[in-house]
C-alpha cells in the first residue's frame, strides 16, 4: 500500500444552489461534492488557494487523497472533474469520488532505482538517464504499490531498463500498452569522445588510403 497518500482538507458545505455557490467563491472557496460509496454525497467546500497550488503541482486527476472534513471519518477519493471559468481558467468547482478497496483507478506510481553500486556500467563512469521517474498504472485501490523497485544490478553501459523487464505487482497494469523505456545507462562524455576521436581518425585514415590508390 502507498505510504504516503496525501491529507487534503476540505469543509462541510451545509448550504446547496446557485446562492450558495456564488457566495462560498466570494469568501475565497470552491465547491464541489464528493459521492459514491454507500453513502449519500457531500457538499464541500475547499480554499481556493489550496486547489490551485495542488492544481499547479500536476496530475490532480490521477492523485488519490485522504480526505479530511471536520467531524467526519477521513475518506480516500480522486478526482473526476474540475470545471473552470471559460474566462478566467480558474476553478469553479470540483468533483470528487469516493474509493472502494476493489476501485480500479489510473495512478502515477514512482521509480526507485537500487544496487547502483552492482552496476559494472556505473562503476565504469556510466551515466544514469531516468527516462520515467514515475509510470502509470491502472491498480486496485485497496492494493495501491508504493513504489517501483528497479534493480540495477549487472547493468553495463548500453543497457536498456523497459517496463517489461520490470516486477510490476500483482493486479496492476501499465496504461500504455507496449514496451517502453525507464532508464538507461550510457556511456560518460569523456568516454563518448574518445569513441569518435577514434571513428574520425579511422575515417581519416581510410580517406588517406582511397587518395593514395587513386
Amino acid at each position: 500500500m502507498a505510504g504516503a497518500i496525501p491529507d487534503l482538507e476540505v469543509l462541510e458545505r451545509f448550504e446547496t444552489g446557485k446562492g450558495a455557490a456564488s457566495q462560498a467563491r466570494r469568501a475565497g472557496l470552491v465547491p464541489g461534492i464528493v459521492f459514491g460509496g454507500d453513502t449519500d454525497p457531500l457538499s464541500i467546500n475547499i480554499p481556493f488557494n489550496l486547489l490551485l497550488k495542488r492544481l499547479k503541482a500536476g496530475r490532480f486527476k490521477s492523485t488519490l487523497f485522504n480526505l479530511k472534513v471536520d467531524g467526519r471519518d477521513d475518506v480516500r477519493v480522486i478526482c473526476r472533474d474540475v470545471q473552470r471559468d471559460v474566462v478566467k481558467d480558474l476553478p469553479t468547482h470540483v468533483d470528487f469520488m469516493r474509493l472502494r478497496r476493489s476501485t480500479k483507478v489510473n495512478l502515477f506510481i514512482p521509480v526507485e532505482f537500487e544496487n547502483d553500486k552492482d552496476s559494472p556500467g556505473i562503476r565504469r563512469g556510466g551515466v544514469l538517464t531516468i527516462v520515467r521517474p514515475e509510470i502509470e498504472l491502472l491498480v486496485t485501490a485497496g492494493d495501491i504499490p508504493e513504489k517501483i523497485t528497479v534493480d540495477l544490478s549487472g547493468l553495463d553501459i548500453g543497457d536498456v531498463v523497459t517496463i517489461s523487464s520490470l516486477n510490476i505487482p500483482s493486479g496492476a497494469k501499465p496504461i500504455i500498452d507496449r514496451d517502453f523505456v525507464i532508464a538507461n545507462i550510457s556511456a560518460p562524455s569523456a568516454l563518448r569522445s574518445e569513441d569518435e576521436k577514434i571513428e574520425d581518425d579511422a575515417e581519416g585514415e581510410a580517406v588517406k588510403e582511397d587518395d593514395t590508390e587513386s
